[in-house]
């Protein structure tokens, strides 16, 4: 439910959670403000908390606005060769070689990402995104199940399953079982982020919430976590623009 009071400023996002110990307020890039409280706390006093605050949520908005400015959003992709995509903080270009092939088959290489086009896919815009998005997402689930494996065993957690999903939300979550999602766009991030998110679900394992307790495990894994941290705050939006979810259809 929005506020009248913000109507025009942000989309508003209520997030009641079993984990939250308190109200908080949450900023992203996409002008969308998260207010997370606890299940048990009443939501009108929630409300009230994002009332109070009104001047720091139009300044925190002004902030990444401004920085939105100045780092406007990569263009849409036009499949023309002269495309570019974001791989491990690294921008690369996006080839497209046509090939005696059947199938489209996508090479990711350091500093460039090569599309082996049959002559009949060479201008279907629709078939060749699929074909990128799922080379990253396979990527991304090897990065993740080595991340994983390594941060685990110096942790001493077990972790149970992987998925590798598209949240708007979120960039990652942990069940109680060692059930683990990761977005595939970490992939595009430079790649100790990558390792945070990794490291900072695994912790849950130990915490399910974001205690004081919590965040003294996550420093004792990664002891420069806030840096990328950060990161995610600061630059996470701009990896949304890439390759977008396509929206249902009414």
């Amino acid at each position: 439910m929005q506020l009248d009071l913000f109507r025009d400023d942000f989309r508003l996002r209520e997030c009641p959670s079993l984990r939250a110990r308190s109200i908080r307020i949450e900023v992203r890039p996409d002008r969308e403000v998260r207010l997370i409280y606890p299940r048990w706390a009443a939501r009108a006093d929630a409300l009230a908390f994002l009332r109070a605050r009104e001047d720091w949520v139009r300044a925190k908005l002004a902030e990444l606005q401004a920085r939105a400015d100045g780092c406007p959003p990569p263009p849409p992709v036009r499949w023309d060769g002269r495309d570019e995509i974001l791989l491990q903080g690294q921008t690369v270009p996006v080839c497209i070689e046509v090939a005696t092939l059947r199938q489209i088959q996508v090479r990711i290489e350091p500093g460039l990402i090569t599309l082996f086009v049959p002559g009949t896919a060479r201008d279907d815009a629709r078939q060749l995104e699929r074909a990128l998005r799922r080379a990253l997402i396979q990527q991304a689930q090897r990065q993740a199940r080595r991340l994983l494996d390594e941060e685990a065993m110096r942790a001493q957690l077990r972790w149970t399953a992987l998925s590798i999903a598209d949240p708007q939300t979120q960039w990652g979550s942990c069940a109680a079982d060692g059930r683990i999602m990761l977005s595939w766009r970490l992939i595009m991030a430079p790649p100790p982020v990558f390792r945070y998110v990794v490291v900072h679900e695994l912790c849950h394992l130990v915490h399910m919430n974001h205690s004081p307790d919590f965040w003294a495990q996550v420093e004792r894994q990664m002891p420069d976590y806030q840096i990328h941290k950060r990161w995610l705050r600061d630059h996470g939006g701009r990896l949304y623009h890439y390759l977008p979810r396509r929206r249902a259809r009414a």
